[in-house]
């Protein structure tokens, strides 16, 4: 495990932080996402639920995404596996958590002020 959790590492630390794009990339959600899911899938999956009906609720793909981040390490803690690398996964967790929600802080100023546009307007269209 402790070599996923490196792997895993290094490809939200590269996606994130890519060095064929000056050191800038994405948030790192999905990335996140899909190496959690090959490490801890029903943490993950249930993450992936918060996400869902955060979006869905709200229309906003950022609040979606911290939300689901803050609550990634509460859902390895609730179902994650109960063995020796328990610690090791919390630490992943909320360190990918903390990552995702600094790579968020300009969405978070414009989710306060109010003028983050949503992803998909109520009749379905992008704004």
């Amino acid at each position: 495990m402790p070599t996923q959790l490196a792997a895993g590492a290094a490809a939200i630390l590269g996606h994130v932080f890519s060095p064929w794009a000056g050191f800038r990339g994405g948030r790192g959600v999905a990335t996140s996402l899909g190496v959690f899911l090959a490490i801890l899938p029903v943490p993950a999956l249930l993450a992936l639920a918060v996400w869902i009906v955060l979006f869905l609720s709200t229309r906003h793909v950022s609040l979606g995404s911290v939300g689901a981040a803050i609550a990634y390490p509460l859902m390895v803690a609730w179902k994650g596996p109960q063995d020796g690398y328990r610690t090791a996964y919390l630490v992943a967790a909320c360190l990918v958590a903390a990552l995702v929600v600094i790579r968020h802080i300009p969405n978070i100023r414009r989710l306060l002020a109010g003028t983050e546009n949503p992803t998909i307007d109520r009749k379905g269209a992008k704004p």
